[in-house]
């Protein structure tokens, strides 16, 4: 399989493939594809698994692109304004874990399932419930971002303090938890919310610039409402 990144705003990752080889994303995520790709959606590993997709912001079902000969062309496209960057999960032994809506395809030989957080506090208050999804296996991954792309690799009990909304994705070693911003000042007149995401090396973080949620809402207030 050979891939590339096209345009800047709403990227497109466009695959080539040889006959035989299979690409996954969610249901809707494909944008375009030549001939000789064939789909199958079904329940990826099981009506369980799937089920638990669907608690961690992903779809239940998965729709499965199998090339039928060589060089078929097929792209999957971000959501949102943003970047599409790709992680060669053969490279990491022990997998990454996923936010959710962060997963946009990959192939057939990597596996995703659901993760539970490990703090009772991150579930409660991380913004994304106590289910998130690990990705792991020797196959290439390919993420949506919101806005730019930051990774970090973090030493062993290096602390980076993230607001919520803004991981995308970090390997299994780093802690991960939720602290309460101090300061009744900060917290009523901050204006950046109760809690930051806190991490702990070792291990790579990847971040996203922008919060395509958090934007979202601030817009409500400009969007004009129908009188009644």
């Amino acid at each position: 399989m050979e891939y590339k990144i096209l345009g800047q705003t709403v990227p497109v990752v466009e695959m080539s493939l040889n006959s035989g080889e299979t690409i996954y994303t969610q249901s809707g995520g494909m944008a375009y594809q030549s001939e000789g790709i064939e789909m199958n959606t079904n329940a990826r590993g099981g009506i369980m698994k799937s089920i638990g997709r669907k608690f961690s912001g992903e779809s239940m079902f998965m729709a499965n692109y199998t090339a039928q000969r060589d060089n078929a062309v097929i792209a999957f496209a971000s959501t949102v304004p943003g970047t599409i960057i790709s992680v060669d999960l053969s490279k990491m032994s022990d997998g990454l874990i996923l936010q959710k809506g962060a997963f946009l395809c990959a192939e057939n030989t990597v596996n995703t399932e659901v993760t539970l957080t490990k703090k009772i506090s991150a579930g409660l208050f991380g913004g994304e419930g106590f289910i998130l999804q690990r990705a792991h296996g020797s196959g290439r991954l390919f993420l949506e971002v919101d806005g730019d792309t930051i990774q970090k690799d973090l030493q062993p009990g290096e602390v980076l303090k993230v607001d919520t909304g803004n991981v995308v994705a970090f390997q299994p070693s780093v802690s991960y938890e939720i602290e309460t911003v101090k300061g009744l000042g900060n917290i009523f007149l901050g204006g950046e919310g109760l809690f930051l995401t806190k991490l702990t090396g070792p291990g790579r973080v990847i971040l996203q610039s922008q919060n395509f949620s958090d934007f979202a809402t601030r817009l409500i207030p400009y969007i004009p409402s129908r009188s009644n």
